[in-house]
């Protein structure tokens, strides 16, 4: 069985659960199982991750700040609450408009 950074039945809020690191992009895994993964993120101002493409849907939560996400070259601008989801195959990037934190939710099946 694969190893959680958080442990299962304690209470917790994912912005309390990642600090920013100036310049860069902190990501700490949730969940980890063969169908798919949990990950929270955190992004300072201007870091991003590159177009790419993925084989599974992923789903983005944006628990704070703002971002702008684009699929398929077209840009959404998210904030604190918005979700999207990014299509398996499509390529994607993820852009920090502001400090932010989201919620990255991999679905391998």
């Amino acid at each position: 069985m694969e190893k959680n950074i958080f442990d299962p039945g304690n209470v917790f809020r994912f912005n309390e659960s990642v600090d920013y690191s100036a310049d860069g992009i902190i990501s700490k895994r949730v969940l980890d199982r063969p169908v798919g993964t949990v990950t929270l993120f955190s992004f300072d101002k201007g870091q991003r991750l590159s177009t790419h493409s993925a084989p599974f849907d992923a789903m983005v939560q944006v628990m704070e700040g703002n971002a702008e996400i684009v699929i398929n070259e077209k840009p959404y601008q998210l904030q604190a609450g918005d979700s999207i989801i990014m299509p398996a195959g499509i390529p994607h990037a993820v852009n920090a408009v502001e400090k932010f934190k989201m919620v990255l939710t991999m679905i391998k099946g």
